[in-house]
């Protein structure tokens, strides 16, 4: 059943000064309203149900009692990056993007590898040229972890892979892939403790992407995702995998939930986009979800975005703004 139209809550209507528009509506727990095509726009649908964890504001949530050393093994004067933007870098699209489907594409075979007894074997709808992270436009090589995301706006399931390569025959090969439900807090029901998804957090990526679509509204409703250089063997919940050794208790598990400081002033002149990120990062906060530069937040790219803005804007802000949101149980 679809999604009961649901307004800002509270707290983010304080944020009010950041828009010059009134604040739109959300539907959650769908993807039924979303455009077609390659990044296309979700048109103010939301990932899972309003009370997902992905959806939760966690403004005035504790503050984890280990949260100084915690965020000092990240990086205290290291600057948020937006790993995401308009155009190329290195060559390479800048971003994770993804495409949204309906019932047309013909479901493929995957051809899993490196991760299949954690892996959902699919067939996954994947159509024929999908997005692939770290193309290079104009040439064959690849940068980045060839991730491929497929949005079915009918069933409202999300398929994600990683090491991701097409075949002739339209199949693909892909070291894991991962399905998961759109609306409902059951996310990956095939999922068992320990599994890992396209991510190493064992997270779904799609829900956790900075999208134009969003950000230019002035309002982002859901949490982030981002990269640190080391992690801890270890995560928490709605992570469900480790990729580390380190067992530090000083060094961040997957999954660990950080919130830009509430006096943290978020600079009027910032560019809209960046005041919706910033403000996201205030009420949903941002989780750790896989290995990369400390302080990169992913998004989907766009050639919309002002990579220089937002470059400079999100880079004033530093890991000392920042603090961990309290951790509930530790799996290790």
């Amino acid at each position: 059943m679809k999604a009961t139209l649901i307004s800002l809550a509270a707290s983010v209507l304080l944020a009010a000064p950041l828009m010059a528009q009134a604040p739109p509506a959300f539907v959650y727990g769908t993807v039924a309203d979303a455009s077609l095509g390659d990044n296309a726009s979700l048109n103010g649908d939301v990932p899972f149900p309003v009370d997902n964890t992905w959806n939760t504001d966690i403004s005035q949530m504790p503050v984890d009692p280990n949260s100084a050393n915690l965020i000092g093994s990240i990086g205290l004067t290291t600057g948020l990056h937006p790993d995401f933007g308009s155009g190329t870098y290195a060559g390479s699209i800048i971003g994770i993007p993804y495409v949204v489907v309906s019932g047309s594409p013909t479901p493929v075979v995957i051809h899993l590898k490196a991760y299949r007894s954690e892996s959902d074997p699919g067939p996954y709808p994947v159509p024929t040229g999908a997005p692939i992270e770290g193309y290079k436009p104009g040439g064959a090589r690849f940068g980045g972890d060839r991730h491929v995301l497929v949005i079915d706006k009918d069933s409202n399931l999300l398929y994600e892979m990683d090491r991701a390569f097409p075949r002739t025959d339209g199949s693909w090969n892909a070291d894991g892939g991962a399905i998961f439900h759109l609306d409902s807090d059951n996310v990956r029901p095939t999922a068992k403790p320990g599994w890992t998804s396209a991510d190493a957090a064992g997270l779904p990526i799609f829900p956790g992407l900075a999208r134009y679509d969003e950000a230019s509204s002035g309002v982002i409703p859901h949490a982030l995702r981002f990269t640190v250089g080391t992690s801890r063997r270890a995560y928490v919940l709605p992570a469900n995998h480790y990729a580390s050794t380190q067992t530090s208790p000083n060094l961040p598990p997957m999954g660990m939930r950080v919130r830009l400081k509430a006096s943290y002033i978020i600079p009027a002149g910032f560019s809209t986009e960046a005041r919706a990120i910033l403000q996201a990062l205030k009420t949903y906060g941002m989780m750790v979800a896989d290995y990369g530069s400390s302080w990169y937040i992913s998004g989907a790219p766009d050639p919309r975005w002002n990579n220089s803005v937002l470059n400079s804007e999100l880079g004033q802000v530093k890991g000392s703004d920042f603090e961990v949101v309290k951790m509930g149980k530790i799996y290790k």
